[in-house]
């Protein structure tokens, strides 16, 4: 199984919402028939944020999200036109190690997700920190937190209430080198958002633009 995220950028007026809402019979159709499961779209202002689970093969948002275009910009530097960009897996609480041992124990789960921003000169710190934390501490935290990277952006997802177990697997580090005052060591490696209120201002909250909580099926393998 595999965990995806993306980022895209919205045209001027568009609406995704309401773009996506119409063709949710179909969207669920096609996830359905390439194996996708739990998909979600998050929004902060232009930008778009994805996330979606592929059984065993991975799937591209341009195969499921047709006709997108009319909404999204291109966006450059691949080899074939891309209205989406893949964001890094830097950290998350734990990995799907199976189809039981990543099956959601609850069915009223809200997908959330949160974006901050890096200064560009502590990604490398950032991704250091947060690999020792992943590697010493698994299942530390929401069973399905994970947070990628493009750029200096980072998109955190997770789901409330957020479901805390012990990983069924050990870490590869067996240091203890986290630090203990976590928030202290986080706070210079952010941009904070200055429009944004003290409880807001290094992960802003985003609105969830379209859920389809839709299970693992065993298909698209």
């Amino acid at each position: 199984m595999q965990r995806c995220l993306y980022r895209a950028e919205c045209r001027e007026d568009a609406n995704p919402s309401a773009f996506w809402g119409a063709q949710t019979g179909l969207l669920s159709k096609r996830m359905d028939r390439l194996g996708l499961a739990q998909l979600s779209v998050f929004q902060n202002g232009k930008e778009l944020f994805l996330y979606y689970e592929c059984a065993s093969r991975e799937a591209e948002p341009e195969q499921l999200f047709q006709g997108a275009a009319e909404i999204l910009k291109e966006w450059p530097g691949g080899e074939q036109p891309r209205l989406w960009v893949p964001m890094m897996d830097i950290f998350h609480y734990q990995q799907p190690v199976s189809a039981e041992q990543w099956k959601r124990s609850h069915t009223t789960g809200t997908p959330y997700g949160r974006v901050a921003a890096l200064k560009p000169e502590q990604v490398a710190s950032y991704v250091y920190h947060h690999y020792q934390y992943q590697e010493e501490r698994p299942g530390d935290g929401d069973k399905y937190g994970i947070i990628g990277l493009h750029e200096n952006l980072l998109f955190f997802y997770s789901e409330l209430p957020a479901t805390v177990e012990p990983a069924p697997y050990a870490g590869k580090l067996t240091t203890n080198l986290r630090p203990e005052n976590w928030g202290e060591v986080m706070d210079p490696h952010f941009r904070k958002w200055s429009e944004m209120g003290p409880d807001q201002a290094i992960w802003k909250k985003l609105g969830l633009v379209l859920t389809i909580p839709r299970p693992h099926t065993g298909k698209g393998e």
